[in-house]
């Protein structure tokens, strides 16, 4: 069976480590996309840190091209109708800020157009994040946040620390905990938090019933455990070299890694007529 979409995640994947989409990748994608196949970027970013890439692809603001952001939290078209969303509840940042402050690891939220972090002494993986995705960070209180509870729409709650201190606090989760959020490791600075409704192969699922792709008409391709659901879930999933082990693992195939076209690889063995 021929495939007709084509998930692929960004950091890691799509762009190299200049943050930039080669030439040979762009190009390659734009045939795909000539030949009707949707490429749809499937990310952990808001959509503030993906629209310079859709832009290159030429496939921003179309009503019939789609893109799933916040690790599958939000699935829209690129001109931003809304296919799915799962939010989160205050009452979750509230549970976790607790956890967080125990453990000593930095905590932040993310909207559509703001990041809030939690702790005064800001962490540079925090500002990392800001300048890359190209959202405005400011520093609020639990206390400040309940005064404008009702008009946030929390997408994502991240830890943004060091690795280590991220693997202690893995670690230690309670099982209400993890029953309150879909969790996934997408940097080693990053641990991330969304609805437990919400993933990348969730939102592939919507979209694929919107538009009546079957998941074996559905390539997915990533490098890193918040990709995993999405490269399960497609009938062919593909494996950056440059992943994680357990995404190799997953992946039926693997391809070179973000630095040497991986993702033109892929595209051209399993997709191009």
């Amino acid at each position: 069976m021929s495939i007709k979409l084509i998930a692929i995640d960004i950091d890691g994947t799509l762009i190299n480590d200049q943050l930039e989409i080669t030439e040979k990748t762009k190009e390659t994608l734009q045939k795909a996309t000539a030949q009707g196949i949707k490429v749809v970027l499937c990310t952990g970013r808001p959509m503030t840190g993906v629209h310079k890439y859709l832009d290159q692809l030429g496939i921003n603001n179309l009503a019939d091209q789609y893109v799933i952001s916040f690790n599958g939290a939000l699935a829209q078209t690129t001109s931003g109708q809304v296919i799915s969303q799962f939010t989160l509840p205050f009452e979750k940042l509230v549970d976790l800020s607790a956890v967080a402050l125990k453990a000593d690891v930095h905590l932040l939220a993310e909207t559509a157009d703001a990041m809030y972090v939690l702790n005064q002494d800001i962490s540079s993986y925090a500002v990392y994040e800001s300048s890359l995705v190209s959202l405005p960070i400011t520093y609020k209180s639990i206390d400040q946040l309940n005064t404008i509870k009702n008009d946030l729409v929390i997408s994502k709650l991240m830890i943004t620390d060091e690795p280590a201190a991220i693997d202690g606090f893995s670690a230690k989760l309670t099982a209400p905990i993890k029953r309150a959020f879909n969790i996934v490791r997408s940097e080693p600075y990053y641990l991330e938090f969304v609805n437990p409704s919400a993933s990348k192969g969730a939102a592939l699922a919507s979209l694929g019933q919107e538009l009546g792709v079957a998941r074996t008409e559905m390539m997915a391709i990533g490098n890193a455990q918040n990709d995993e659901s999405m490269i399960t879930y497609a009938g062919i999933g593909v494996a950056m070299s440059n992943s994680i082990p357990s995404t190799i693992q997953l992946a039926d195939e693997l391809v070179a890694d973000n630095n040497h076209d991986g993702v033109a690889e892929a595209v051209e063995k399993f997709a191009l007529a």
